[in-house]
């Protein structure tokens, strides 16, 4: 079972209200889902890899965290906002939210890759679940 979705809408608003406010000229969002089209397809072109039923979602809170403080430290950035899902989650759910605010475009766009980059490779575990699969044994 997933968590519940905070609303970027809220986010978007509290961070305008924030007091580094007044430094921010831009903000950018980024909203992972489940796709149906496994990995090994889309990233390595493996046409033999079974569509995605679903994904078991988890990850280290205190590596996320180190990852977002470091964030923060970046040149330019002035806002971090950081939520993940967990659990099982089904094609079209969210897998992570992330809002980054900063002063110019290539501060935050390059805070925004690095941070997305940083938490998928280093701070959660993402297994891909698929309909043909027997007996629960899930890649």
């Amino acid at each position: 079972m997933s968590k519940e979705r905070p609303s970027m809408d809220l986010w978007l608003k509290e961070a305008k209200q924030a007091p580094q406010a007044e430094g921010i000229g831009m903000y950018l969002f980024h909203n992972g889902v489940v796709r149906r089209s496994a990995k090994a397809l889309v990233r390595a072109g493996d046409l033999s890899a079974a569509p995605v039923s679903g994904m078991r979602f988890s990850y280290d809170a205190a590596a996320v965290e180190a990852a977002v403080a470091e964030a923060r430290t970046l040149p330019g950035i002035r806002y971090v906002r950081v939520w993940l899902n967990e659990g099982e989650l089904a094609v079209g759910d969210d897998i992570m939210l992330v809002l980054i605010g900063g002063d110019i475009r290539p501060h935050v766009v390059d805070a925004l890759q690095q941070l997305v980059g940083r938490i998928k490779n280093e701070c959660v575990t993402e297994t891909e679940l698929h309909e043909s699969d027997k007996g629960g044994r899930h890649d």
